[in-house]
Protein backbone atom coordinates (compact mmCIF):
# COMPACT_ATOMS: atom_id res chain seq x y z
CA UNK A 1 0.00 0.00 0.00
CA UNK A 2 1.45 3.30 -1.05
CA UNK A 3 -1.13 5.98 -0.23
CA UNK A 4 -0.13 9.07 1.69
CA UNK A 5 -0.32 9.09 5.49
CA UNK A 6 -1.76 12.42 6.61
CA UNK A 7 -0.97 13.12 10.22
CA UNK A 8 -3.95 15.29 11.07
CA UNK A 9 -7.04 16.67 9.40
CA UNK A 10 -6.71 20.26 8.31
CA UNK A 11 -8.22 22.65 10.81
CA UNK A 12 -11.91 23.28 10.24
CA UNK A 13 -13.00 26.88 10.88
CA UNK A 14 -15.06 27.54 13.96
CA UNK A 15 -18.72 28.03 12.99
CA UNK A 16 -19.64 31.73 12.98
CA UNK A 17 -22.20 33.18 15.34
CA UNK A 18 -24.19 34.75 12.50
CA UNK A 19 -25.76 31.61 11.03
CA UNK A 20 -28.32 32.59 8.40
CA UNK A 21 -31.59 30.72 8.93
CA UNK A 22 -32.70 28.53 6.02
CA UNK A 23 -36.44 28.50 6.58
CA UNK A 24 -37.80 27.46 3.19
CA UNK A 25 -36.51 26.14 -0.16
CA UNK A 26 -35.41 28.90 -2.54
CA UNK A 27 -37.90 27.77 -5.19
CA UNK A 28 -40.67 26.96 -2.75
CA UNK A 29 -41.82 23.57 -1.49
CA UNK A 30 -42.46 21.27 -4.47
CA UNK A 31 -45.77 19.47 -4.66
CA UNK A 32 -45.88 15.87 -3.57
CA UNK A 33 -46.04 13.64 -6.63
CA UNK A 34 -47.99 10.41 -6.39
CA UNK A 35 -48.89 9.14 -9.87
CA UNK A 36 -47.00 7.19 -12.55
CA UNK A 37 -47.18 10.13 -15.00
CA UNK A 38 -45.70 12.46 -12.39
CA UNK A 39 -42.96 9.95 -11.63
CA UNK A 40 -42.05 9.75 -15.33
CA UNK A 41 -41.85 13.53 -15.67
CA UNK A 42 -39.68 13.78 -12.55
CA UNK A 43 -37.41 11.08 -13.94
CA UNK A 44 -36.97 13.01 -17.21
CA UNK A 45 -36.08 16.16 -15.28
CA UNK A 46 -33.60 14.33 -13.03
CA UNK A 47 -31.96 12.62 -16.02
CA UNK A 48 -31.55 16.03 -17.66
CA UNK A 49 -29.86 17.52 -14.61
CA UNK A 50 -26.17 17.46 -13.85
CA UNK A 51 -23.89 16.33 -11.05
CA UNK A 52 -24.70 14.33 -7.93
CA UNK A 53 -28.26 13.76 -6.71
CA UNK A 54 -29.21 14.64 -3.15
CA UNK A 55 -31.32 11.84 -1.69
CA UNK A 56 -33.26 11.51 1.55
CA UNK A 57 -36.22 9.51 2.84
CA UNK A 58 -38.76 9.83 5.61
CA UNK A 59 -40.00 6.76 7.45
CA UNK A 60 -42.42 6.26 10.33
CA UNK A 61 -40.18 4.68 12.95
CA UNK A 62 -41.97 4.56 16.26
CA UNK A 63 -45.34 4.43 14.51
CA UNK A 64 -45.07 1.59 11.98
CA UNK A 65 -43.58 -1.89 12.17
CA UNK A 66 -42.01 -1.64 8.74
CA UNK A 67 -39.13 0.65 7.87
CA UNK A 68 -40.53 1.50 4.44
CA UNK A 69 -40.04 4.91 2.89
CA UNK A 70 -43.17 7.06 3.06
CA UNK A 71 -41.55 9.99 1.27
CA UNK A 72 -38.51 10.24 -0.99
CA UNK A 73 -36.79 13.60 -1.43
CA UNK A 74 -34.54 14.20 -4.45
CA UNK A 75 -32.68 17.23 -5.75
CA UNK A 76 -30.26 17.70 -8.64
CA UNK A 77 -28.72 20.78 -10.19
CA UNK A 78 -30.64 21.73 -13.30
CA UNK A 79 -33.63 19.62 -12.31
CA UNK A 80 -34.81 21.02 -9.00
CA UNK A 81 -36.32 19.23 -6.01
CA UNK A 82 -38.91 16.46 -5.94
CA UNK A 83 -41.01 15.00 -3.15
CA UNK A 84 -42.14 11.51 -4.14
CA UNK A 85 -44.85 9.58 -2.33
CA UNK A 86 -44.16 5.94 -3.25
CA UNK A 87 -47.01 4.34 -1.31
CA UNK A 88 -49.82 4.00 -3.85
CA UNK A 89 -47.74 3.20 -6.93
CA UNK A 90 -44.41 1.66 -5.91
CA UNK A 91 -44.32 -0.39 -9.11
CA UNK A 92 -44.37 2.81 -11.18
CA UNK A 93 -41.06 4.08 -9.79
CA UNK A 94 -39.00 2.38 -12.52
CA UNK A 95 -38.29 5.60 -14.48
CA UNK A 96 -37.08 7.34 -11.30
CA UNK A 97 -34.98 4.31 -10.40
CA UNK A 98 -33.41 4.39 -13.87
CA UNK A 99 -32.65 8.11 -13.57
CA UNK A 100 -30.88 7.54 -10.25
CA UNK A 101 -28.87 4.55 -11.45
CA UNK A 102 -25.38 5.81 -12.24
CA UNK A 103 -25.08 9.32 -10.80
CA UNK A 104 -23.56 9.77 -7.38
CA UNK A 105 -26.03 9.88 -4.51
CA UNK A 106 -25.44 12.31 -1.67
CA UNK A 107 -26.95 11.01 1.56
CA UNK A 108 -26.59 11.98 5.19
CA UNK A 109 -26.27 8.83 7.33
CA UNK A 110 -26.72 6.44 4.41
CA UNK A 111 -27.32 3.43 6.66
CA UNK A 112 -30.71 4.90 7.57
CA UNK A 113 -31.93 5.48 4.02
CA UNK A 114 -30.36 2.84 1.79
CA UNK A 115 -32.34 -0.17 3.14
CA UNK A 116 -35.76 1.34 2.44
CA UNK A 117 -34.62 2.57 -0.98
CA UNK A 118 -33.23 -0.87 -1.82
CA UNK A 119 -36.57 -2.36 -0.80
CA UNK A 120 -38.20 -0.22 -3.52
CA UNK A 121 -35.68 -1.31 -6.15
CA UNK A 122 -33.33 1.67 -6.15
CA UNK A 123 -29.65 0.86 -6.78
CA UNK A 124 -26.83 3.11 -5.60
CA UNK A 125 -23.50 2.56 -7.35
CA UNK A 126 -21.70 5.73 -6.21
CA UNK A 127 -22.21 7.18 -2.73
CA UNK A 128 -21.12 10.23 -0.78
CA UNK A 129 -22.21 10.07 2.88
CA UNK A 130 -21.87 13.51 4.45
CA UNK A 131 -22.22 12.20 8.01
CA UNK A 132 -19.49 9.59 7.60
CA UNK A 133 -17.26 12.17 5.93
CA UNK A 134 -17.75 14.39 8.97
CA UNK A 135 -16.57 11.57 11.20
CA UNK A 136 -13.45 11.13 9.10
CA UNK A 137 -12.78 14.84 9.67
CA UNK A 138 -13.40 14.29 13.40
CA UNK A 139 -16.02 17.02 13.60
CA UNK A 140 -17.54 17.43 17.06
CA UNK A 141 -21.11 17.21 15.69
CA UNK A 142 -22.09 15.35 12.53
CA UNK A 143 -25.87 15.77 12.41
CA UNK A 144 -27.12 17.47 9.24
CA UNK A 145 -28.05 20.77 10.91
CA UNK A 146 -24.68 21.08 12.65
CA UNK A 147 -22.70 20.30 9.50
CA UNK A 148 -24.79 22.65 7.37
CA UNK A 149 -24.11 25.44 9.86
CA UNK A 150 -20.43 24.50 10.07
CA UNK A 151 -19.67 24.45 6.37
CA UNK A 152 -22.36 26.60 4.75
CA UNK A 153 -23.20 28.97 7.61
CA UNK A 154 -26.88 28.12 7.18
CA UNK A 155 -29.34 27.11 9.87
CA UNK A 156 -31.77 24.36 8.83
CA UNK A 157 -35.34 24.46 10.11
CA UNK A 158 -35.73 21.16 11.96
CA UNK A 159 -38.33 19.46 14.08
CA UNK A 160 -40.27 16.76 12.20
CA UNK A 161 -37.77 13.93 11.79
CA UNK A 162 -39.57 11.72 14.31
CA UNK A 163 -43.06 12.43 12.93
CA UNK A 164 -45.47 9.80 11.64
CA UNK A 165 -44.70 10.10 7.94
CA UNK A 166 -47.33 7.50 7.10
CA UNK A 167 -49.92 10.19 7.90
CA UNK A 168 -51.85 11.48 4.90
CA UNK A 169 -52.13 14.20 3.82
CA UNK A 170 -48.71 15.36 4.95
CA UNK A 171 -48.87 18.80 6.64
CA UNK A 172 -47.27 21.74 4.84
CA UNK A 173 -44.65 22.35 7.53
CA UNK A 174 -43.55 18.71 7.35
CA UNK A 175 -43.10 19.00 3.59
CA UNK A 176 -41.09 22.18 4.04
CA UNK A 177 -38.83 20.31 6.48
CA UNK A 178 -38.47 17.40 4.07
CA UNK A 179 -37.56 19.60 1.12
CA UNK A 180 -34.97 21.48 3.17
CA UNK A 181 -33.15 18.23 3.93
CA UNK A 182 -32.01 18.05 0.30
CA UNK A 183 -32.00 21.79 -0.49
CA UNK A 184 -28.27 22.33 0.10
CA UNK A 185 -27.06 18.74 0.47
CA UNK A 186 -25.02 18.83 -2.75
CA UNK A 187 -23.43 22.13 -1.72
CA UNK A 188 -22.61 20.58 1.64
CA UNK A 189 -21.04 17.61 -0.14
CA UNK A 190 -18.83 19.94 -2.18
CA UNK A 191 -17.64 21.82 0.91
CA UNK A 192 -16.90 18.61 2.80
CA UNK A 193 -15.15 17.09 -0.21
CA UNK A 194 -12.87 20.11 -0.40
CA UNK A 195 -12.03 19.65 3.28
CA UNK A 196 -11.33 15.95 2.74
CA UNK A 197 -8.97 16.78 -0.10
CA UNK A 198 -7.18 19.40 1.96
CA UNK A 199 -6.79 16.89 4.79
CA UNK A 200 -5.58 14.16 2.42
CA UNK A 201 -8.53 11.94 3.28
CA UNK A 202 -10.46 11.72 0.04
CA UNK A 203 -9.25 8.18 -0.58
CA UNK A 204 -10.21 7.18 2.95
CA UNK A 205 -13.71 8.48 2.35
CA UNK A 206 -13.97 6.76 -1.03
CA UNK A 207 -13.06 3.43 0.56
CA UNK A 208 -15.59 3.93 3.35
CA UNK A 209 -18.37 4.82 0.92
CA UNK A 210 -17.59 1.79 -1.25
CA UNK A 211 -17.63 -0.41 1.83
CA UNK A 212 -21.16 0.74 2.72
CA UNK A 213 -22.37 -0.28 -0.74
CA UNK A 214 -20.64 -3.67 -0.87
CA UNK A 215 -20.82 -5.07 2.64
CA UNK A 216 -23.35 -7.86 3.21
CA UNK A 217 -26.44 -7.17 5.31
CA UNK A 218 -25.97 -7.63 9.03
CA UNK A 219 -27.29 -10.99 10.24
CA UNK A 220 -30.57 -10.78 12.14
CA UNK A 221 -30.18 -10.34 15.88
CA UNK A 222 -30.93 -13.35 18.01
CA UNK A 223 -33.01 -13.17 21.18
CA UNK A 224 -34.31 -9.71 20.35
CA UNK A 225 -36.84 -10.06 23.15
CA UNK A 226 -33.97 -9.66 25.61
CA UNK A 227 -33.81 -5.98 24.63
CA UNK A 228 -37.11 -5.34 26.41
CA UNK A 229 -36.67 -2.28 28.62
CA UNK A 230 -35.96 -3.07 32.30
CA UNK A 231 -35.71 -6.80 31.71
CA UNK A 232 -32.70 -6.71 34.03
CA UNK A 233 -35.08 -6.13 36.98
CA UNK A 234 -36.56 -9.63 36.67
CA UNK A 235 -35.26 -12.31 39.01
CA UNK A 236 -36.36 -15.68 37.65
CA UNK A 237 -36.12 -17.55 34.36
CA UNK A 238 -39.87 -18.15 34.52
CA UNK A 239 -40.37 -14.39 34.37
CA UNK A 240 -38.02 -14.27 31.39
CA UNK A 241 -40.15 -16.89 29.68
CA UNK A 242 -43.24 -14.70 30.17
CA UNK A 243 -41.40 -11.75 28.64
CA UNK A 244 -40.37 -13.88 25.67
CA UNK A 245 -43.89 -15.17 25.02
CA UNK A 246 -45.51 -11.75 25.38
CA UNK A 247 -42.82 -10.15 23.19
CA UNK A 248 -43.36 -12.73 20.44
CA UNK A 249 -47.16 -12.36 20.61
CA UNK A 250 -46.77 -8.59 20.39
CA UNK A 251 -44.38 -8.96 17.45
CA UNK A 252 -46.92 -11.01 15.49
CA UNK A 253 -49.67 -8.45 16.05
CA UNK A 254 -47.37 -5.53 15.23
CA UNK A 255 -46.18 -7.13 11.97
CA UNK A 256 -49.71 -8.01 10.91
CA UNK A 257 -51.01 -4.51 11.58
CA UNK A 258 -47.82 -2.68 10.53
CA UNK A 259 -47.77 -0.87 13.86
CA UNK A 260 -44.68 -0.21 15.99
CA UNK A 261 -44.54 -2.90 18.70
CA UNK A 262 -44.44 -0.35 21.51
CA UNK A 263 -47.80 0.97 20.33
CA UNK A 264 -49.33 -2.50 20.52
CA UNK A 265 -48.09 -3.09 24.07
CA UNK A 266 -45.41 -1.05 25.83
CA UNK A 267 -42.36 -2.75 27.32
CA UNK A 268 -43.39 -1.55 30.78
CA UNK A 269 -46.60 -3.59 30.55
CA UNK A 270 -44.67 -6.71 29.57
CA UNK A 271 -42.41 -6.36 32.60
CA UNK A 272 -45.42 -5.74 34.87
CA UNK A 273 -47.12 -8.90 33.59
CA UNK A 274 -43.95 -10.94 34.03
CA UNK A 275 -43.77 -9.86 37.67
CA UNK A 276 -47.47 -10.42 38.39
CA UNK A 277 -47.95 -13.62 36.33
CA UNK A 278 -51.76 -13.29 36.22
CA UNK A 279 -53.79 -16.47 35.68
CA UNK A 280 -57.13 -14.96 34.69
CA UNK A 281 -58.41 -12.13 32.52
CA UNK A 282 -59.66 -10.37 35.63
CA UNK A 283 -56.19 -10.43 37.18
CA UNK A 284 -54.60 -9.34 33.91
CA UNK A 285 -56.91 -6.40 33.29
CA UNK A 286 -56.34 -5.08 36.79
CA UNK A 287 -52.72 -4.44 35.87
CA UNK A 288 -51.66 -1.02 34.55
CA UNK A 289 -52.14 -0.65 30.78
CA UNK A 290 -53.94 -3.99 30.43
CA UNK A 291 -57.14 -2.41 31.74
CA UNK A 292 -57.44 -0.06 28.77
CA UNK A 293 -60.01 -0.76 26.05
CA UNK A 294 -57.47 -1.77 23.41
CA UNK A 295 -55.70 -4.18 25.74
CA UNK A 296 -58.95 -5.66 26.98
CA UNK A 297 -59.71 -6.67 23.39
CA UNK A 298 -56.35 -8.51 23.30
CA UNK A 299 -56.61 -9.93 26.83
CA UNK A 300 -56.98 -13.52 25.64
CA UNK A 301 -53.89 -13.20 23.46
CA UNK A 302 -51.77 -11.87 26.32
CA UNK A 303 -53.15 -14.38 28.80
CA UNK A 304 -52.48 -17.27 26.41
CA UNK A 305 -48.87 -16.10 26.05
CA UNK A 306 -48.44 -15.99 29.82
CA UNK A 307 -50.01 -19.45 30.14
CA UNK A 308 -47.58 -20.88 27.58
CA UNK A 309 -44.67 -19.56 29.59
CA UNK A 310 -46.09 -20.94 32.84
CA UNK A 311 -46.55 -24.38 31.25
CA UNK A 312 -42.92 -24.71 30.12
CA UNK A 313 -40.84 -27.33 31.94
CA UNK A 314 -37.82 -26.01 33.80
CA UNK A 315 -35.52 -27.43 31.14
CA UNK A 316 -37.19 -25.28 28.46
CA UNK A 317 -36.95 -21.97 30.28
CA UNK A 318 -34.63 -19.38 28.68
CA UNK A 319 -31.27 -18.97 30.41
CA UNK A 320 -30.72 -15.82 32.41
CA UNK A 321 -28.13 -14.66 29.89
CA UNK A 322 -28.09 -15.09 26.14
CA UNK A 323 -25.56 -17.42 24.63
CA UNK A 324 -22.52 -15.43 23.63
CA UNK A 325 -21.94 -14.86 19.92
CA UNK A 326 -18.50 -13.33 20.34
CA UNK A 327 -15.80 -12.71 22.92
CA UNK A 328 -17.02 -11.99 26.47
CA UNK A 329 -16.60 -8.51 27.98
CA UNK A 330 -12.93 -7.58 28.23
CA UNK A 331 -13.11 -7.14 32.01
CA UNK A 332 -13.55 -10.93 32.30
CA UNK A 333 -10.54 -11.86 30.24
CA UNK A 334 -7.94 -11.75 33.01
CA UNK A 335 -9.18 -14.99 34.54
CA UNK A 336 -10.61 -16.72 31.48
CA UNK A 337 -7.96 -15.87 28.89
CA UNK A 338 -4.88 -14.13 30.35
CA UNK A 339 -3.17 -14.23 26.94
CA UNK A 340 -6.07 -12.36 25.35
CA UNK A 341 -6.10 -9.89 28.25
CA UNK A 342 -2.39 -9.12 27.66
CA UNK A 343 -3.06 -8.51 23.99
CA UNK A 344 -5.98 -6.20 24.76
CA UNK A 345 -3.87 -4.31 27.31
CA UNK A 346 -1.36 -3.45 24.58
CA UNK A 347 -3.31 -3.47 21.29
CA UNK A 348 -6.20 -1.21 22.32
CA UNK A 349 -3.94 1.64 23.52
CA UNK A 350 -1.85 1.25 20.36
CA UNK A 351 -4.94 1.70 18.17
CA UNK A 352 -6.10 4.64 20.26
CA UNK A 353 -2.68 6.28 19.94
CA UNK A 354 -2.82 6.00 16.14
CA UNK A 355 -6.33 7.53 16.17
CA UNK A 356 -5.14 10.44 18.30
CA UNK A 357 -2.11 11.00 16.09
CA UNK A 358 -4.34 11.26 13.03
CA UNK A 359 -7.16 13.18 14.73
CA UNK A 360 -9.71 10.42 14.17
CA UNK A 361 -12.43 8.86 16.29
CA UNK A 362 -11.01 5.51 17.39
CA UNK A 363 -14.13 3.66 16.24
CA UNK A 364 -13.70 5.01 12.71
CA UNK A 365 -10.05 4.05 12.57
CA UNK A 366 -10.91 0.45 13.40
CA UNK A 367 -14.24 -0.98 14.51
CA UNK A 368 -14.22 -1.86 18.25
CA UNK A 369 -15.61 -5.34 17.50
CA UNK A 370 -12.70 -6.01 15.13
CA UNK A 371 -10.14 -4.92 17.73
CA UNK A 372 -11.82 -7.01 20.43
CA UNK A 373 -11.95 -10.12 18.21
CA UNK A 374 -8.33 -9.66 17.17
CA UNK A 375 -7.24 -9.49 20.81
CA UNK A 376 -9.35 -12.51 21.70
CA UNK A 377 -8.23 -14.69 18.81
CA UNK A 378 -4.66 -13.47 18.57
CA UNK A 379 -2.53 -13.28 15.46
CA UNK A 380 0.86 -14.99 15.39
CA UNK A 381 3.04 -12.35 13.72
CA UNK A 382 5.58 -15.06 12.88
CA UNK A 383 3.02 -17.04 10.86
CA UNK A 384 0.16 -14.77 9.84
CA UNK A 385 0.25 -11.12 8.86
CA UNK A 386 -1.89 -8.69 10.82
CA UNK A 387 -2.74 -6.98 7.53
CA UNK A 388 -4.18 -10.24 6.18
CA UNK A 389 -6.21 -10.79 9.35
CA UNK A 390 -7.64 -7.28 9.19
CA UNK A 391 -8.47 -7.68 5.50
CA UNK A 392 -10.43 -10.87 6.25
CA UNK A 393 -12.38 -8.90 8.85
CA UNK A 394 -13.39 -6.16 6.38
CA UNK A 395 -10.93 -3.46 7.48
CA UNK A 396 -10.38 -1.07 4.62
CA UNK A 397 -6.92 -0.57 3.07
CA UNK A 398 -6.40 2.85 4.66
CA UNK A 399 -7.26 1.45 8.09
CA UNK A 400 -4.88 -1.47 7.62
CA UNK A 401 -2.06 0.78 6.48
CA UNK A 402 -2.31 2.92 9.61
CA UNK A 403 -2.76 0.10 12.11
CA UNK A 404 -0.80 -2.86 10.73
CA UNK A 405 2.61 -2.00 12.18
CA UNK A 406 1.42 -0.67 15.59
CA UNK A 407 -0.78 -3.73 16.15
CA UNK A 408 1.98 -6.11 15.03
CA UNK A 409 4.39 -4.48 17.48
CA UNK A 410 1.84 -4.67 20.29
CA UNK A 411 1.14 -8.36 19.60
CA UNK A 412 4.85 -9.16 19.64
CA UNK A 413 5.26 -7.36 22.94
CA UNK A 414 2.29 -9.24 24.40
CA UNK A 415 3.76 -12.56 23.26
CA UNK A 416 7.00 -11.85 25.13
CA UNK A 417 5.43 -10.65 28.40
Amino acid sequence: MTQDRPERAAAVPTPPDDIAPLLAPADGVPEVITTPDQFARAADALAGGSGPIAVDTERASGYRYSQRAYLIQLRRNGAGSFLIDPIDHPDALAPVIDALTGPQWVLHAADQDLPCLTELGFVCSDLFDTELAGRLLNLPKVNLAAMTAHFLHLGLAKGHGAADWSHRPLPADWLNYAALDVEVLVELRDAIDAQLQEAGRSEWAAQEFAHILTRPPAPPRTDRWRRTSNIHTLRTTRQLAIVKELWEAREQIAARRDVAPGRVLPDSAIITAANAAPTSEAELTRLPVFGGPRQRRQARVWLAAIARAQALPESALPPRKAAGTGPPPINRWDQRRPDAARRAHLVRPAVKEVALAHDLPTENLLAPDVVRELCWEGVDPQIDLVDDWLARHAARPWQRELTDEPITAALREAAHD
